[in-house]
């Protein structure tokens, strides 16, 4: 009787910690999937980018459409001044420098 009662808490201390090393492992996975997204690890593809910006879906973005780094880049990445960013464009854009400016 002592036996069992010895197996059932072993297997209890065994599982509970094998549940709290499997959690922990997920929460510093979804942290450092957290740090590069901030950092500019996982930049946007080109469907998220128009499903984000084309505000009225015509396919293009208008400079009044464009947020952050396109918007600051927007007639370098226009190359017919168009005023319209099609997405054959925005795939032949320069890429980022990946350079941040430092922050104070």
């Amino acid at each position: 009787m002592k036996r069992n009662h010895f197996i059932i808490a072993a297997l209890f201390t065994i599982s509970t910690l094998v549940i709290s090393c499997k959690s922990s492992s997920e929460a510093t996975t979804e942290k450092t999937v957290r740090s590069e997204q901030k950092r500019g690890g996982d930049r946007p593809n080109l469907e998220t980018i128009f499903t984000q910006m084309d505000a009225n879906k015509d396919g293009k973005i208008s400079k009044s459409e464009a947020k952050g780094p396109l918007s600051k880049s927007f007639s370098t990445i226009d190359a017919n001044e168009d005023g319209y960013i099609s997405k054959e464009e925005l795939k032949k854009a320069p890429k980022p420098s990946g350079q941040q400016r430092p922050r104070n």
